[in-house]
């Protein structure tokens, strides 16, 4: 059997200009360490990019370069010509390899000897220094393919130094910046990896294309994710008892309060246990979102302000024809069978204050449903609220854009922050809004598996765009 050919990359530099970090966002890795700290790598480790079951490529992540003037004088004081440069970086590895004194210089050259190709980490945002030179001499020395990336760590820009230095010393330069690098940028880097090596040029073509494939899946899978997500959340509600009385009472308002906390905490849980299925289609699995109170990401479901961000203009409603009942009709009361029934003036309303977390329409339907053998019984839901469904995919959309465009060099929390005079669903071309107000209401009605489907196929839709200049985050 013919066996199938790896491309595999050394990743070296200096110490601490964002050698792990590349590794990290090309290989999908979060648990690849990330310091600021020189020296976090201490030893060559490979990180495998797979797919399923196949290894599309590796890439080693190596220690920094400490002592590259000894190296290089050692180098040149055994080979006098072109031609045995490579078996002096060889031989050198021999010999060395137990002094700890060079232990990081070998570590990088061992996988370098072995036939990994060369990917040459600099930070951009530094001056460029003779030192670095020293470094590139060595690499030269191996007569292996090489290629540079430029890595903006901060905000200066010694890009040009740079650019006039690597091209001396290597075949392909680059600029990447492997904290905020988003798929197109990998994918990028993935075909100049191809040019260096004939050798690499199919397997990595076939990546690319494979790395296609998965994206437009794992939106797929996210779409329907959320579908369900927002079919769930359209049929929840709460039931319980009620205590035998004739007139409405405190124990009546206590109870209906109780169901609306209970029924909005359902809804949470959901909506986090799809966020989570989300982040995991994307390889997220310790991923945290920030919590500060103007994150808009953490923003309480059930904030007013959310629903002025995430959900549909008033304008919007009216036209895609929601505000007139077109959800919630006979919603509820198809559900009740006819057999409900009010408790009083202010059992129909919605918990003190609730009417401002939802834009100035009501939540849910509470109702009483007819005489059981345990009593009356106190319904509250489902949610019956216009914008309600269109906030729960404003916030989806939002969520799935920054972890599907996040690469895994980045640590911190996600966090996102939205213009406060923006409807973001307002975006939506009219056509695909009247196909959503028409599936949301099949699915606030009870909905059937095809209703369901088709959301998902139109989801799939959404989620391929950006949710635009509303959306800024780091």
């Amino acid at each position: 059997m013919t066996s199938v050919f790896t491309p595999t990359f050394a990743v070296v530099g200096h110490p601490n200009k964002g050698k792990s970090s590349i590794v990290a966002t090309l290989a999908e890795d979060e648990r690849v360490a990330i310091s600021n700290a020189p020296g976090t790598t201490r030893n060559a480790n490979a990180h495998s990019m797979r797919m399923d079951d196949q290894v599309l490529y590796v890439l080693v992540d190596t220690p920094g370069f400490q002592r590259a003037r000894e190296v290089l004088d050692w180098l040149e004081a055994r080979a006098t010509s072109a031609s045995e440069r490579p078996a002096a970086v060889a031989q050198f590895v021999r010999e060395h390899e137990s002094d700890e004194r060079f232990h990081d210089e070998c570590e990088l050259l061992k996988p370098i000897l072995a036939g990994a190709g060369i990917l040459y980490v600099v930070d951009g945002a530094k001056p460029y220094g003779r030192e670095y030179e020293l470094e590139m001499q060595i690499l030269q020395w191996t007569g292996s393919p090489r290629m540079a990336l430029i890595n903006m760590i901060g905000s200066d820009d010694y890009s040009l130094q740079w650019r006039q230095a690597l091209d001396q010393y290597f075949s392909i330069v680059r600029s990447f910046d492997a904290m905020n690098a988003d798929f197109d940028n990998r994918i990028g880097v993935l075909r100049a990896f191809a040019e260096l090596d004939e050798r690499w040029r199919e397997p990595l073509e076939r990546t690319v294309g494979v790395l296609n494939e998965e994206r437009q899946r794992r939106r797929l899978r996210s779409a329907r994710e959320i579908a369900g997500f927002i079919a769930d959340a359209l049929s929840m509600s709460e039931r319980e008892t009620l205590v035998d009385s004739d007139e409405p009472g405190t124990g009546d308002e206590q109870l209906k309060q109780s169901l609306t906390q209970r029924l909005q905490q359902r809804i949470v849980r959901r909506e986090q246990t799809a966020r989570d299925n989300v982040q995991s289609i994307y390889r997220w699995g310790r991923l945290e979102l920030n919590d500060s109170t103007g994150e808009i990401l953490a923003t309480d479901l059930f904030a007013s302000e959310g629903w002025e961000l995430f959900g549909l203009s008033e304008t919007k409603l009216l036209i895609s024809g929601l505000v007139s009942g077109a959800l919630a009709g006979g919603g509820v009361d198809a559900l009740l069978g006819g057999a409900s029934m009010l408790l009083g003036a202010g059992i129909g309303a919605l918990l003190g204050g609730a009417g401002a977390w939802f834009g100035g329409h009501e939540l849910a339907k509470v109702k009483v449903l007819g005489e059981t053998l345990g009593g009356k019984v106190l319904q509250v839901g489902p949610v019956s609220a216009p914008n309600f469904p269109w906030v729960l995919l404003g916030r989806a959309w939002v969520h799935h854009h920054l972890i599907s465009e996040r690469n895994h060099a980045r640590r911190e929390a996600v966090s996102v922050s939205l213009s406060d005079s923006q409807h973001l669903m307002d975006v939506l071309p009219d056509d695909v809004r009247k196909l959503l107000t028409r599936l949301f209401k099949v699915l606030a009605q009870g909905g059937d598996d095809e209703a369901l489907k088709d959301l998902g196929n139109l989801l799939d839709q959404v989620l391929a765009t950006d949710p635009g200049a509303a959306v800024s985050g780091p």
